[in-house]
């Protein structure tokens, strides 16, 4: 030890050219080091949820929930197993051991579940995912006193800004309803025409739905055909012919049913200042920067202020990147405090020139370790 400590006492430019390149290489570290407000974990779960429309919690318990328990209970890293139904929904959460491989697993979870053949026909695809903690970032928030679709529409706007401006990555749309078509047919109507439910729901059936209509082979190669029918408003189930007559005219459906574009029947209420709103979450991922994000969404924010339709606001909420720039602010000068108080006390007992270099060698550390931690 006592011999680099001579080379360097003695190669005064050697020392200074390595304290130089310490710094540097350090403040470049630092800048690249990723600044988040809670660190990423892995919460070591795969959720599974099973929809099971019309279902009652009783029903999806016994149909979907313990069903997959069975398949699953076995499985080699699995810890524990736990299940929630609920209307409509079956949920099963599994826990695994600590260290388990979680891509093996989460692989061999999904082809238990495709063995599953007696699930009831009334049940939709699986969805199997590993549960990961995301970080939020801020919230966008659009609001005003305006009817709920001019809202939804205007925050899907601005989600679909957000995700393509290439420094967000992850956006999602809460606190508004999901649409929904609905289709109410009039009883007596079908027995003014002579029609059954059966008869109705196939002709919507059939009409709104995208197939695919083989391909075509050129000399650029082969062209794959689709044909698009399936229908996206209310305005267009209305034109879907129930019957045709002998005469050729034809019976509609909105001549039968009453059809109601609008949102699903859920208690959901989301409001900002007092006024309807809906919130545009944005997540950090990866190695993105949370202040970077922060930066541009309130960039975008003003920039969107004059381009919104008359009655609707945009704001922010929740930003968490005020936080770490509060704990950086705070750390910068508890840094600054503690090296003033170091060079004091050294002055009292040592040469000023020797107490400086002494308190240099803390950030100098400092920035080494940034350089070894990258």
């Amino acid at each position: 030890m006592k011999a680099p400590v001579s080379w360097m006492a003695k190669n005064h430019v050697a020392a200074n050219l390595l304290m130089g390149f310490i710094m540097l290489s350090g403040l470049f570290a630092m800048m690249q080091t990723k600044k988040e407000t809670f660190p990423e974990m892995s919460l070591d779960q795969v959720q599974i949820q099973v929809p099971y429309l019309g279902a009652t919690p009783a029903e999806v318990e016994d149909a979907v929930c313990k069903r997959i328990e069975e398949r699953v209970r076995g499985l080699e890293g699995v810890r524990r197993v736990r299940s929630t139904a609920s209307e409509g929904m079956g949920s099963v959460s599994i826990e695994l051991e600590r260290g388990a491989d979680m891509d093996k697993l989460l692989d061999d979870i999904k082809n238990e579940i495709d063995r599953i053949d007696t699930f009831p026909a009334e049940t939709e695809e699986p969805v199997i995912k590993e549960l990961t903690r995301r970080n939020q970032a801020i919230d966008v928030v659009l609001y005003g006193d305006v009817e709920e679709k001019a809202l939804k529409v205007a925050a899907e706007r601005v989600r679909d800004d957000l995700r393509s401006s290439g420094v967000i990555s992850q956006v999602e749309l809460n606190g508004v309803r999901v649409d929904e078509i609905a289709i109410e047919v009039s009883e007596e109507a079908l027995r003014r025409y002579g029609l059954t439910f059966a008869q109705v729901a196939d002709a919507v059936r059939r009409t709104s739905i995208d197939l695919p209509a083989g391909s075509v082979e050129s000399e650029d190669g082969a062209i794959l055909l689709r044909t698009q029918g399936l229908m996206r408003s209310g305005r267009e189930y209305e034109e879907v012919v129930v019957l045709t007559r002998p005469d050729g005219t034809a019976l509609k459906l909105k001549d039968v049913a009453t059809v109601v574009d609008g949102f699903e029947d859920t208690d959901l209420v989301s409001r900002f200042n007092g006024q309807p709103a809906a919130v545009v979450q944005v997540f950090r991922i990866g190695d993105q920067n949370a202040l970077d994000i922060s930066a541009y969404v309130h960039q975008y924010i003003e920039d969107k202020r004059s381009t919104l339709p008359a009655g609707i606001h945009i704001g922010y909420a929740r930003d968490d990147a005020r936080i770490l720039r509060g704990r950086i602010d705070l750390l910068i000068r508890n840094a600054r405090l503690g090296l003033v108080l170091v060079f004091i006390c050294l002055s009292f007992f040592l040469d000023l020139r020797l107490a400086f270099w002494v308190m240099m060698g803390i950030p100098i550390s400092f920035l080494g370790a940034f350089v070894l931690m990258e």
